[in-house]
């Protein structure tokens, strides 16, 4: 298609309207392709063509046109206008002084900002003492490109077809969709299966740097930041969990937290499912069944702190409707099973091994939750005696993350100060991580 349309080079037209296609259809490869493309890429031609039209309308290819009634005869906006020599003058002026009239602003992209002497001196500081952190741990260090193709994104691309959805992405000259890397788990496992001769068995690294999401910035809340992860690869046992959660207590007092203003939470996804299976909510034949519900319970619960009990409550059943009016689709559990998920939620005791106690008893004959509650006994007692006693680490089932492709512990370190800035009080600072399937 765009060799019969490009192909006479001095037909500006007939160029401009092959450029649009460049542009849009890649993949078009004759012009009875036309017929079969879907509406929104046709309206995009149409659109860029008719843009052309408004410099040399009169001489649009009649070929083109035919076609285009043809193939979408609602779409053309009728016969080409003749322009007269006076318009096409008043056309040339016009453009001449709007572009003399636009005048780059010299401001910082919405979501983004800039940072100075002071900040990036002690962030270089921060970043350095965290990672002598993770070095005494025995994790070695990878860095990845900033760019990733949507393939190794996975899971964390909405669309394919919108690649601007969440990650900031394009199409290189080859039609390969990239992407700006959205977090540094999914650059480790892509590495992990392309070197997985060459690396060791378990695999430990750490990796420090920014990352991008094109999501609605807020307070405190931007398009581009740094993450400083630390993973293990390979690794069934537990006691690599109670490691990172051991190194991630180390990581937030070498830069300056004491204890007492943070605590690390730890809880098992397999022990929520169990109490979701007692709740009638999980189907251990069919996990896809409920799976909608699930998500939704999930959810509700990682707002516990926000919405207190009433709000997961409302999630739990019907929905909530919030201050503005706003409502949200709860997940439709009768009150026994939203008692049963609430009972899990506040089944935490003074210690560990009196938590999993509790836990057992919600879970009952559910298999996969006596494995997580056996998983969270192995954690706390691995992090007892070496010293991460409850003042630092504790086990507490209302921590779930709420995203769904946690398959084991979870566990994340929450600053227990007041945080203030210009504004006044901040929401709390969560950090958290857990295992997952690569």
């Amino acid at each position: 298609m765009r060799r019969a349309l490009v192909g006479d080079q001095r037909h500006p037209v007939r160029l401009a309207f092959g450029l649009a296609l460049e542009q849009h259809l890649d993949a078009a490869a004759e012009l009875r392709d036309l017929a079969r493309l879907p509406r929104h890429h046709l309206r995009k031609i149409l659109d860029a063509a008719h843009q052309m039209r408004d410099l040399h309308l009169c001489r649009l290819d009649p070929l083109v046109h035919r076609l285009l009634l043809v193939f979408r005869p609602a779409l053309v906006r009728g016969p080409p206008i003749r322009y007269t020599a006076r318009d096409e003058q008043r056309r040339v002026r016009s453009m001449a002084k709007d572009k003399a009239s636009r005048r780059p602003r010299a401001e910082t992209p919405k979501g983004f900002r800039d940072y100075f002497g002071a900040d990036v001196t002690e962030r270089k500081a921060m970043l350095d003492a965290v990672a002598e952190v993770y070095h005494r741990y025995g994790f070695d260090p990878l860095e990845t490109s900033a760019v990733e193709t949507v393939e190794a994104l996975g899971k964390f691309l909405p669309d394919v077809d919108r690649p601007n959805e969440g990650v900031f992405g394009w199409q290189d000259e080859d039609g390969d969709w990239l992407a700006l890397r959205y977090d540094l788990t999914a650059p480790l496992a892509r590495v992990a299966a392309q070197f997985r001769n060459d690396l060791p068995s378990p695999y430990r690294r750490y990796a420090m740097g920014p990352v991008w999401r094109n999501e609605k910035p807020g307070p405190g809340r931007f398009r581009q930041f740094y993450q400083c992860d630390a993973d293990t690869v390979g690794s069934a046992s537990v006691a690599a969990d109670a490691e990172i959660c051991a190194m991630l207590s180390d990581a937030l007092e070498v830069v300056g937290i004491p204890r007492g203003d943070y605590i690390v939470r730890v809880n098992n996804r397999k022990v929520l499912n169990g109490v979701m299976e007692v709740a009638g909510v999980l189907d251990p034949s069919d996990p896809a069944k409920f799976e909608a519900e699930r998500g939704i319970v999930l959810r509700a619960i990682d707002k516990i702190d926000r919405l207190g009990e009433t709000g997961v409550r409302a999630l739990l059943g019907s929905g909530r409707k919030d201050e503005s009016g706003d409502f949200t689709k709860g997940a439709g559990l009768s009150d026994e099973q939203a008692e049963v998920v609430m009972g899990f939620m506040a089944a935490r005791r003074d210690t560990g091994a009196a938590t999993a106690a509790r836990l057992r008893e919600l879970v009952g004959a559910s298999t996969l939750g006596c494995e997580g509650v056996q998983e969270l006994e192995t954690i706390a007692e691995l992090l007892d005696v070496q010293g991460y006693g409850p003042d630092r680490i504790v086990v507490d089932p209302s921590v779930v993350r709420g995203l769904g492709y946690y398959t084991g512990p979870v566990f994340e370190a929450e600053l227990t100060f007041e945080i203030l800035d210009e504004k006044g009080p901040q929401a709390a600072v969560r950090l958290g991580r857990g295992r997952r399937a690569l």
